[in-house]
């Protein structure tokens, strides 16, 4: 099937990524080998799978891909080493042994001193990805934790405005029926000098002329 470009990466091809370049770096394999193991499995060309770990991947790893080296190396060395201590026991205890059978002996010791080596350093790198994961998800949450906190504290003020707001209008509402008890007594007040003007003018008295020109009261 022929492979295609596809643009978006998951969380899980980087790791994938990831897991299978530092296990080429350890075991002596070319990254170009681990691209290509990549591409086969996520259908994408060796190419695309170089530039995403070069661009993205790679900088989030740095110090697992220091300590790939450093065991490839070490690798290497103890390989020989075990290899030379090897062939010199086999010399000093078995003097008739031919140089094949020394050379398969070496082989089995040395294939069992790499898995346990590479056993040991798989153990160390998948800590390493998982206190990555970790330390990934620590910070969403302190990121989520932070963005509550702040909403909070936006709440908290929204609240304090919208009480003093309340108090306001209290106040507003307090003075209004002040001013509104205030004006029904000045009606009332009017209402009853009304009442005792009206009944001023009735009680005065009422005087006619009579012919002889004097002034007299008339009853009512």
């Amino acid at each position: 099937m022929a492979k295609v470009r596809q643009d978006a990466w998951s969380h899980e091809d980087d790791l994938l990524l990831a897991e299978t370049v530092l296990r080429h770096i350890r075991q002596g394999s070319t990254q170009l080998n681990a691209f290509e193991e990549v591409g086969d499995k996520l259908n994408r060309t060796s190419a695309a799978c170089g530039f995403r770990w070069n661009a993205e991947v790679r900088q989030n790893y740095e110090q697992a891909v220091d300590i790939a080296k450093r065991q490839r190396k070490e690798n290497k060395r103890k390989q020989l080493l075990a290899q030379k201590k090897k062939i010199s026991q086999t010399q000093l205890y078995q003097p008739t042994v031919s140089v094949g059978d020394a050379k398969n002996t070496s082989s089995l010791t040395e294939q069992a001193v790499n898995s346990t080596q590479l056993l040991d350093l798989d153990h160390v790198i998948n800590f390493l990805i998982e206190l990555k994961h970790k330390n990934i998800q620590s910070h969403q949450q302190h990121t989520n934790y932070q963005k509550l906190e702040t909403e909070h504290r936006e709440l908290l003020n929204e609240n304090e405005q919208l009480k003093k707001q309340v108090k306001s209008l209290e106040k507003q509402v307090e003075t209004i029926q002040e001013d509104y008890q205030a004006f029904l007594q000045i009606m009332d007040r009017a209402r009853k000098m009304v009442v005792f003007e009206d009944d001023d003018d009735t009680k005065m008295p009422t005087f006619v002329m009579d012919k002889n020109g004097n002034l007299e009261q008339v009853a009512r």
